[in-house]
């Protein structure tokens, strides 16, 4: 009976699920060698950034439990963030900074990307990812299929259920097939 107190419950497994897959689609090389995302820490942190934040926009439109898995699934995200920066050999008194600034790095990616989403102009997705992804480089064409990729990702997640993605499960387009098209 004690033992059910130690082991994560059906949602909580869910979740890790969920994150799982934002990182391991984060980690395709595709983006990397097709796409020109800078292969650093920081265009790591980005891609992970982008892809939570395409998944947290299907949450959020579902009423029922999409918002508060969304809560729970940036709350992971933090306690890796926060994980990884120990693991680096971050000391405790600089953590509380650096999560600061991830956090505000991603409030901010985040309402640009939603806000790009939202816009009639294609090219403002094109703008944001290369003015955060691309730190303002001349990779405009990497921009350019990076905002396919992510426009493919949001069109695929439409035909998810939201059930499925309460369970854990959520489908990525492959990045592959989207930088060669």
């Amino acid at each position: 009976m004690i033992l059910r107190l130690f082991r994560p419950g059906s949602q909580e497994r869910s979740i890790r699920d969920l994150y799982g897959t934002i990182v391991a689609q984060a980690r395709s090389s595709a983006f990397y060698s097709s796409y020109g995302v800078p292969d650093t820490v920081e265009g790591r942190f980005d891609l992970i950034v982008l892809h939570l934040v395409l998944l947290l926009a299907r949450l959020d439109r579902d009423e029922t439990g999409g918002r508060g898995v969304g809560q729970q699934l940036f709350d992971v995200f933090c306690r890796d963030l926060e994980d990884n920066l120990r693991e680096m050999g971050v000391g405790d008194l600089a953590v509380p900074k650096r999560m600061r600034r991830f956090g505000e790095a991603f409030y901010g990616r985040q309402a640009a990307y939603r806000s790009a989403f939202a816009a009639a102009d294609d090219r403002e997705l094109e703008k944001a990812l290369a003015r955060n992804i691309f730190a303002g480089t001349a990779a405009a064409a990497g921009a350019v299929r990076l905002a396919r990729y992510a426009r493919a990702a949001l069109r695929q997640f439409e035909t998810q259920e939201e059930a499925a993605l309460l369970r854990g499960e959520v489908t990525f387009p492959r990045p592959e097939a989207i930088a060669n098209a």
